[in-house]
Protein backbone atom coordinates (compact mmCIF):
# COMPACT_ATOMS: atom_id res chain seq x y z
CA UNK A 1 0.00 0.00 0.00
CA UNK A 2 1.36 3.39 -1.01
CA UNK A 3 2.32 5.80 1.75
CA UNK A 4 1.64 9.50 1.75
CA UNK A 5 4.25 12.15 2.42
CA UNK A 6 2.99 15.35 4.01
CA UNK A 7 4.82 18.61 3.23
CA UNK A 8 4.99 21.37 5.84
CA UNK A 9 2.59 24.29 5.76
CA UNK A 10 3.74 27.24 3.69
CA UNK A 11 3.57 30.96 4.54
CA UNK A 12 0.71 33.14 3.35
CA UNK A 13 0.54 33.59 -0.41
CA UNK A 14 1.77 36.69 -2.18
CA UNK A 15 -0.80 39.20 -3.52
CA UNK A 16 -2.46 37.76 -6.63
CA UNK A 17 -1.53 34.20 -5.64
CA UNK A 18 -3.22 31.51 -3.58
CA UNK A 19 -2.07 28.42 -1.73
CA UNK A 20 -3.27 25.14 -3.30
CA UNK A 21 -3.30 21.79 -1.54
CA UNK A 22 -2.44 18.92 -3.87
CA UNK A 23 -2.00 15.18 -3.88
CA UNK A 24 0.00 13.44 -6.58
CA UNK A 25 1.90 10.23 -7.27
CA UNK A 26 5.62 10.13 -8.02
CA UNK A 27 7.36 7.78 -10.42
CA UNK A 28 7.43 5.00 -7.82
CA UNK A 29 3.68 5.29 -7.24
CA UNK A 30 3.98 6.83 -3.77
CA UNK A 31 1.29 9.35 -2.88
CA UNK A 32 2.71 12.81 -2.15
CA UNK A 33 0.67 15.63 -0.58
CA UNK A 34 1.64 19.22 -0.02
CA UNK A 35 0.91 22.88 -0.70
CA UNK A 36 2.01 25.09 -3.60
CA UNK A 37 1.63 28.81 -4.16
CA UNK A 38 0.39 29.76 -7.63
CA UNK A 39 -1.96 32.06 -9.52
CA UNK A 40 -4.44 29.33 -10.50
CA UNK A 41 -5.01 25.56 -10.68
CA UNK A 42 -3.46 25.21 -14.15
CA UNK A 43 -0.21 26.71 -12.90
CA UNK A 44 -0.14 24.13 -10.09
CA UNK A 45 -0.74 21.29 -12.56
CA UNK A 46 2.09 22.51 -14.79
CA UNK A 47 4.52 22.71 -11.87
CA UNK A 48 3.60 19.23 -10.64
CA UNK A 49 4.06 17.71 -14.11
CA UNK A 50 7.38 19.54 -14.43
CA UNK A 51 8.52 17.84 -11.22
CA UNK A 52 7.62 14.42 -12.59
CA UNK A 53 4.46 14.03 -10.48
CA UNK A 54 1.07 12.78 -11.65
CA UNK A 55 -1.63 15.04 -10.11
CA UNK A 56 -4.49 13.29 -8.32
CA UNK A 57 -6.33 16.27 -6.83
CA UNK A 58 -5.74 20.03 -6.52
CA UNK A 59 -7.87 22.45 -4.50
CA UNK A 60 -7.42 25.89 -3.02
CA UNK A 61 -6.23 25.81 0.58
CA UNK A 62 -8.64 27.07 3.23
CA UNK A 63 -5.77 28.21 5.48
CA UNK A 64 -5.27 31.96 5.52
CA UNK A 65 -9.00 32.81 5.36
CA UNK A 66 -11.20 33.93 8.24
CA UNK A 67 -10.47 32.35 11.61
CA UNK A 68 -7.84 30.08 10.04
CA UNK A 69 -5.60 33.00 9.05
CA UNK A 70 -1.96 32.51 10.02
CA UNK A 71 -0.54 34.85 12.61
CA UNK A 72 3.12 35.82 12.17
CA UNK A 73 4.78 37.09 15.32
CA UNK A 74 7.43 39.85 15.09
CA UNK A 75 10.79 38.34 14.20
CA UNK A 76 9.27 35.00 13.11
CA UNK A 77 10.10 35.78 9.48
CA UNK A 78 13.82 36.26 10.04
CA UNK A 79 16.59 33.86 9.09
CA UNK A 80 19.30 33.64 11.72
CA UNK A 81 22.86 32.35 11.70
CA UNK A 82 21.73 29.21 13.47
CA UNK A 83 19.33 28.41 10.60
CA UNK A 84 22.08 29.00 8.03
CA UNK A 85 24.57 26.87 9.98
CA UNK A 86 22.18 23.92 10.17
CA UNK A 87 21.21 24.31 6.51
CA UNK A 88 24.88 24.40 5.41
CA UNK A 89 25.73 21.30 7.43
CA UNK A 90 22.80 19.33 6.02
CA UNK A 91 23.45 20.63 2.50
CA UNK A 92 27.08 19.51 2.67
CA UNK A 93 26.08 16.03 3.86
CA UNK A 94 23.58 15.58 1.03
CA UNK A 95 25.88 16.93 -1.71
CA UNK A 96 28.80 14.77 -0.57
CA UNK A 97 26.44 11.74 -0.56
CA UNK A 98 25.76 12.20 -4.25
CA UNK A 99 22.34 13.91 -4.17
CA UNK A 100 21.70 16.45 -6.90
CA UNK A 101 21.43 20.13 -6.00
CA UNK A 102 17.74 20.20 -6.92
CA UNK A 103 16.92 17.20 -4.75
CA UNK A 104 18.98 18.54 -1.85
CA UNK A 105 17.30 21.94 -2.06
CA UNK A 106 13.87 20.29 -2.12
CA UNK A 107 14.66 18.30 1.04
CA UNK A 108 16.07 21.36 2.80
CA UNK A 109 13.03 23.49 1.95
CA UNK A 110 10.75 20.82 3.43
CA UNK A 111 12.56 20.18 6.71
CA UNK A 112 13.89 23.59 7.76
CA UNK A 113 12.06 25.16 10.70
CA UNK A 114 12.37 28.74 9.41
CA UNK A 115 9.40 29.61 7.20
CA UNK A 116 11.32 32.39 5.48
CA UNK A 117 14.25 30.10 4.71
CA UNK A 118 11.94 27.33 3.50
CA UNK A 119 10.20 29.69 1.12
CA UNK A 120 13.49 31.10 -0.16
CA UNK A 121 15.04 27.66 -0.70
CA UNK A 122 11.97 26.60 -2.68
CA UNK A 123 12.43 29.69 -4.87
CA UNK A 124 16.17 28.97 -5.25
CA UNK A 125 15.36 25.41 -6.28
CA UNK A 126 13.05 26.67 -9.01
CA UNK A 127 15.73 29.07 -10.26
CA UNK A 128 18.38 26.32 -10.30
CA UNK A 129 15.98 24.13 -12.30
CA UNK A 130 15.97 26.82 -15.01
CA UNK A 131 19.74 26.36 -15.46
CA UNK A 132 21.35 29.17 -13.46
CA UNK A 133 24.09 28.45 -10.95
CA UNK A 134 23.43 27.99 -7.23
CA UNK A 135 25.51 31.03 -6.24
CA UNK A 136 23.66 33.25 -8.71
CA UNK A 137 20.31 32.06 -7.35
CA UNK A 138 21.43 32.68 -3.76
CA UNK A 139 22.73 36.15 -4.65
CA UNK A 140 19.19 37.21 -5.55
CA UNK A 141 18.18 36.88 -1.89
CA UNK A 142 20.56 39.24 -0.11
CA UNK A 143 18.20 39.49 2.89
CA UNK A 144 18.66 35.76 3.60
CA UNK A 145 22.10 34.69 2.33
CA UNK A 146 25.06 36.92 3.29
CA UNK A 147 27.70 37.86 0.67
CA UNK A 148 30.26 35.69 2.47
CA UNK A 149 28.12 32.61 1.84
CA UNK A 150 27.38 33.50 -1.80
CA UNK A 151 31.01 34.12 -2.72
CA UNK A 152 32.29 30.99 -0.99
CA UNK A 153 29.70 28.85 -2.80
CA UNK A 154 30.68 30.51 -6.09
CA UNK A 155 34.32 29.61 -5.43
CA UNK A 156 33.30 26.04 -4.58
CA UNK A 157 31.32 25.74 -7.82
CA UNK A 158 34.25 26.96 -9.90
CA UNK A 159 36.79 24.74 -8.10
CA UNK A 160 34.56 21.67 -7.93
CA UNK A 161 34.63 21.33 -4.14
CA UNK A 162 31.20 22.63 -3.19
CA UNK A 163 30.73 20.05 -0.41
CA UNK A 164 33.96 21.15 1.29
CA UNK A 165 32.94 24.81 1.05
CA UNK A 166 29.57 24.03 2.63
CA UNK A 167 31.30 22.26 5.53
CA UNK A 168 33.55 25.30 6.05
CA UNK A 169 30.51 27.56 5.93
CA UNK A 170 28.74 25.43 8.53
CA UNK A 171 31.77 25.51 10.83
CA UNK A 172 32.08 29.28 10.37
CA UNK A 173 28.42 29.94 11.16
CA UNK A 174 28.47 27.51 14.10
CA UNK A 175 31.49 29.27 15.59
CA UNK A 176 29.74 32.64 15.17
CA UNK A 177 26.59 31.32 16.84
CA UNK A 178 28.65 29.88 19.69
CA UNK A 179 30.45 33.19 20.18
CA UNK A 180 27.20 35.15 20.32
CA UNK A 181 25.68 32.61 22.72
CA UNK A 182 28.62 33.00 25.12
CA UNK A 183 28.27 36.77 25.24
CA UNK A 184 24.48 36.63 25.52
CA UNK A 185 24.50 34.04 28.31
CA UNK A 186 27.07 36.02 30.28
CA UNK A 187 25.19 39.30 29.96
CA UNK A 188 21.65 37.97 30.48
CA UNK A 189 21.75 37.74 34.27
CA UNK A 190 23.12 41.26 34.94
CA UNK A 191 20.67 42.79 32.45
CA UNK A 192 17.68 40.98 33.95
CA UNK A 193 18.67 41.97 37.50
CA UNK A 194 19.17 45.58 36.41
CA UNK A 195 15.75 45.76 34.69
CA UNK A 196 13.98 44.19 37.68
CA UNK A 197 15.71 46.60 40.05
CA UNK A 198 14.72 49.61 37.94
CA UNK A 199 11.11 48.41 37.87
CA UNK A 200 11.21 47.95 41.64
CA UNK A 201 12.48 51.51 42.19
CA UNK A 202 9.89 52.98 39.83
CA UNK A 203 7.15 50.91 41.49
CA UNK A 204 8.14 52.16 44.94
CA UNK A 205 8.13 55.77 43.76
CA UNK A 206 4.75 55.43 42.06
CA UNK A 207 2.80 53.30 44.56
CA UNK A 208 4.55 53.05 47.95
CA UNK A 209 5.95 56.53 48.54
CA UNK A 210 2.61 58.35 47.88
CA UNK A 211 0.98 56.30 50.69
CA UNK A 212 3.66 57.37 53.16
CA UNK A 213 3.52 60.97 51.86
CA UNK A 214 -0.23 61.17 52.55
CA UNK A 215 0.27 59.75 56.04
CA UNK A 216 2.99 62.28 56.80
CA UNK A 217 0.91 65.19 55.51
CA UNK A 218 -2.05 64.13 57.68
CA UNK A 219 0.15 64.11 60.76
CA UNK A 220 1.62 67.51 59.97
CA UNK A 221 5.08 68.72 60.87
CA UNK A 222 8.21 69.26 58.79
CA UNK A 223 9.66 66.31 56.91
CA UNK A 224 13.41 65.54 56.90
CA UNK A 225 15.27 66.63 53.77
CA UNK A 226 15.83 63.04 52.44
CA UNK A 227 12.08 62.37 52.75
CA UNK A 228 11.25 65.64 50.98
CA UNK A 229 13.52 64.66 48.10
CA UNK A 230 11.91 61.23 47.92
CA UNK A 231 8.39 62.74 47.86
CA UNK A 232 9.46 65.17 45.12
CA UNK A 233 10.87 62.26 43.05
CA UNK A 234 7.60 60.38 43.52
CA UNK A 235 5.59 63.34 42.21
CA UNK A 236 7.96 63.79 39.27
CA UNK A 237 7.81 60.08 38.43
CA UNK A 238 4.06 60.36 37.73
CA UNK A 239 4.94 62.46 34.68
CA UNK A 240 8.37 61.06 33.90
CA UNK A 241 7.27 57.40 33.73
CA UNK A 242 4.81 57.80 30.78
CA UNK A 243 7.22 60.10 28.96
CA UNK A 244 10.04 57.62 29.55
CA UNK A 245 8.02 54.67 28.20
CA UNK A 246 7.03 56.62 25.07
CA UNK A 247 10.59 57.84 24.61
CA UNK A 248 11.95 54.31 24.98
CA UNK A 249 9.57 52.94 22.33
CA UNK A 250 10.17 55.80 19.90
CA UNK A 251 13.91 55.71 20.51
CA UNK A 252 14.13 51.97 19.83
CA UNK A 253 12.18 52.34 16.56
CA UNK A 254 14.34 55.25 15.41
CA UNK A 255 17.54 53.47 16.40
CA UNK A 256 16.64 50.39 14.36
CA UNK A 257 16.21 52.58 11.31
CA UNK A 258 19.37 54.68 11.63
CA UNK A 259 21.86 52.35 13.34
CA UNK A 260 23.27 51.03 10.04
CA UNK A 261 23.74 54.43 8.41
CA UNK A 262 27.35 55.44 7.74
CA UNK A 263 27.07 58.71 9.64
CA UNK A 264 25.79 56.95 12.76
CA UNK A 265 28.29 54.08 12.57
CA UNK A 266 31.23 56.47 12.11
CA UNK A 267 30.37 57.97 15.51
CA UNK A 268 29.04 54.97 17.45
CA UNK A 269 31.50 52.21 16.43
CA UNK A 270 34.67 54.04 17.62
CA UNK A 271 32.88 54.88 20.87
CA UNK A 272 32.15 51.19 21.44
CA UNK A 273 35.88 50.47 21.42
CA UNK A 274 36.58 53.29 23.90
CA UNK A 275 33.97 52.24 26.45
CA UNK A 276 35.38 51.26 29.84
CA UNK A 277 35.23 47.52 30.48
CA UNK A 278 33.09 46.71 27.41
CA UNK A 279 35.47 48.28 24.87
CA UNK A 280 37.95 45.43 25.17
CA UNK A 281 35.20 42.86 24.71
CA UNK A 282 33.93 44.64 21.58
CA UNK A 283 37.45 44.67 20.14
CA UNK A 284 37.98 40.97 20.72
CA UNK A 285 34.63 40.06 19.16
CA UNK A 286 35.41 42.16 16.06
CA UNK A 287 38.90 40.62 15.69
CA UNK A 288 37.55 37.08 16.09
CA UNK A 289 34.86 37.66 13.46
CA UNK A 290 37.28 39.36 11.03
CA UNK A 291 40.00 36.70 11.20
CA UNK A 292 37.56 33.77 11.10
CA UNK A 293 35.68 35.08 8.06
CA UNK A 294 38.86 36.02 6.19
CA UNK A 295 40.50 32.66 6.90
CA UNK A 296 37.40 30.75 5.80
CA UNK A 297 37.10 32.69 2.54
CA UNK A 298 40.79 32.35 1.67
CA UNK A 299 40.66 28.62 2.39
CA UNK A 300 37.67 28.33 0.05
CA UNK A 301 39.55 29.93 -2.81
CA UNK A 302 37.83 33.33 -2.86
CA UNK A 303 40.17 36.05 -4.28
CA UNK A 304 41.86 38.01 -1.52
CA UNK A 305 40.61 41.47 -2.60
CA UNK A 306 37.05 40.23 -2.75
CA UNK A 307 37.48 38.49 0.62
CA UNK A 308 38.79 41.65 2.28
CA UNK A 309 35.88 43.71 0.98
CA UNK A 310 33.33 41.22 2.29
CA UNK A 311 34.88 40.51 5.71
CA UNK A 312 35.40 44.23 6.32
CA UNK A 313 31.70 44.96 5.95
CA UNK A 314 30.78 41.78 7.87
CA UNK A 315 33.01 42.57 10.87
CA UNK A 316 30.30 44.66 12.52
CA UNK A 317 32.59 47.63 13.24
CA UNK A 318 33.47 50.49 10.91
CA UNK A 319 36.98 50.75 12.41
CA UNK A 320 37.80 47.21 11.23
CA UNK A 321 36.17 47.99 7.89
CA UNK A 322 38.49 50.97 7.38
CA UNK A 323 41.48 48.76 8.16
CA UNK A 324 40.30 46.23 5.55
CA UNK A 325 40.09 49.01 2.95
CA UNK A 326 43.68 50.04 3.71
CA UNK A 327 44.79 46.42 3.36
CA UNK A 328 43.04 46.19 -0.02
CA UNK A 329 44.95 49.22 -1.28
CA UNK A 330 48.21 47.72 -0.02
CA UNK A 331 47.56 44.39 -1.77
CA UNK A 332 46.60 46.15 -5.01
CA UNK A 333 49.95 47.94 -5.02
CA UNK A 334 51.81 44.65 -4.46
CA UNK A 335 52.69 45.22 -0.82
CA UNK A 336 52.13 42.99 2.21
CA UNK A 337 48.80 42.10 3.73
CA UNK A 338 49.73 42.60 7.37
CA UNK A 339 51.69 45.85 7.00
CA UNK A 340 48.78 48.35 6.98
CA UNK A 341 47.16 46.68 9.98
CA UNK A 342 49.98 47.91 12.20
CA UNK A 343 48.72 51.46 11.60
CA UNK A 344 45.35 50.64 13.18
CA UNK A 345 45.25 50.43 16.97
CA UNK A 346 42.40 47.92 16.97
CA UNK A 347 44.83 45.25 15.70
CA UNK A 348 47.30 44.26 18.46
CA UNK A 349 50.96 43.58 17.50
CA UNK A 350 50.44 39.85 18.07
CA UNK A 351 47.77 39.70 15.38
CA UNK A 352 49.89 41.65 12.91
CA UNK A 353 52.95 39.47 13.52
CA UNK A 354 51.02 36.21 13.23
CA UNK A 355 49.42 37.32 9.97
CA UNK A 356 52.82 38.38 8.64
CA UNK A 357 54.26 34.96 9.46
CA UNK A 358 51.29 33.23 7.85
CA UNK A 359 51.71 35.37 4.75
CA UNK A 360 55.41 34.55 4.48
CA UNK A 361 54.91 30.81 4.98
CA UNK A 362 51.89 30.52 2.67
CA UNK A 363 49.63 29.36 5.51
CA UNK A 364 47.69 32.57 6.08
CA UNK A 365 44.30 30.84 6.28
CA UNK A 366 45.49 28.46 9.02
CA UNK A 367 47.09 31.32 10.96
CA UNK A 368 43.90 33.36 10.75
CA UNK A 369 41.88 30.49 12.19
CA UNK A 370 44.38 30.14 15.05
CA UNK A 371 43.96 33.86 15.80
CA UNK A 372 40.19 33.45 15.70
CA UNK A 373 40.30 30.50 18.10
CA UNK A 374 42.51 32.49 20.46
CA UNK A 375 40.11 35.44 20.55
CA UNK A 376 37.11 33.14 20.97
CA UNK A 377 38.73 31.92 24.18
CA UNK A 378 39.57 35.49 25.14
CA UNK A 379 35.95 36.54 24.65
CA UNK A 380 34.77 33.69 26.85
CA UNK A 381 37.25 34.60 29.59
CA UNK A 382 36.42 38.31 29.34
CA UNK A 383 32.67 37.74 29.58
CA UNK A 384 33.12 35.52 32.64
CA UNK A 385 35.35 38.15 34.26
CA UNK A 386 32.85 40.91 33.44
CA UNK A 387 30.01 38.90 34.91
CA UNK A 388 31.99 38.28 38.12
CA UNK A 389 32.75 42.01 38.34
CA UNK A 390 29.34 43.40 37.38
CA UNK A 391 27.18 41.23 39.66
CA UNK A 392 28.59 42.38 43.04
CA UNK A 393 28.83 46.01 41.87
CA UNK A 394 25.21 45.95 40.69
CA UNK A 395 24.00 44.37 43.93
CA UNK A 396 25.91 46.97 45.98
CA UNK A 397 24.69 49.97 43.96
CA UNK A 398 21.06 48.91 43.69
CA UNK A 399 20.99 47.76 47.30
CA UNK A 400 22.27 51.19 48.35
CA UNK A 401 19.59 52.96 46.28
CA UNK A 402 16.70 50.89 47.59
CA UNK A 403 18.08 50.98 51.13
CA UNK A 404 18.37 54.78 51.01
CA UNK A 405 14.76 55.01 49.82
CA UNK A 406 13.54 52.84 52.71
CA UNK A 407 15.51 54.87 55.27
CA UNK A 408 14.13 58.13 53.83
CA UNK A 409 10.57 56.80 54.11
CA UNK A 410 10.96 55.69 57.73
CA UNK A 411 12.88 58.70 59.05
CA UNK A 412 9.68 60.71 59.82
CA UNK A 413 8.23 57.72 61.70
CA UNK A 414 10.86 58.27 64.40
CA UNK A 415 9.11 61.56 65.25
CA UNK A 416 5.53 60.29 64.90
CA UNK A 417 4.92 60.11 68.66
CA UNK A 418 6.07 63.69 69.10
CA UNK A 419 3.67 64.82 66.37
CA UNK A 420 0.79 62.90 67.98
CA UNK A 421 1.51 64.42 71.41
Amino acid sequence: MATATKAPARPAAKPGHSNFEYSARDRSGKLVTGTLEASDVSAVLSRLKGQGLAPVSVEESKAGRGMQMEINLPGSNRVGLKDLALMSRQFATMVSSGLSLIKALAILSEQTESKKLAETLATVRGEVETGISLSTALAKHVDVFPPLMVNMIRAGEVGGFLDQVLVQLAENFEAEVKLKAKVKSAMTYPVVVFVIAILAVVGMLLFIVPIFAKMFSDLGGALPLPTQVLVWLSEAMKYAAPVGVVGLVVGSVVWRRVKNRDGVRNVVDPLKLKMPIFGTLTQKIALSRFTRNLGTMLRSGVPILQSLEIVGSASGNVVVQRAAVDVMESVRSGQSLAGPLAQHRIFPPMVVQMMSVGEDTGALDSMLHKISDFYDQEVEATTEALTSLIEPLMIAVLGSIIGAMIVAMYMPIFGVFNLIN
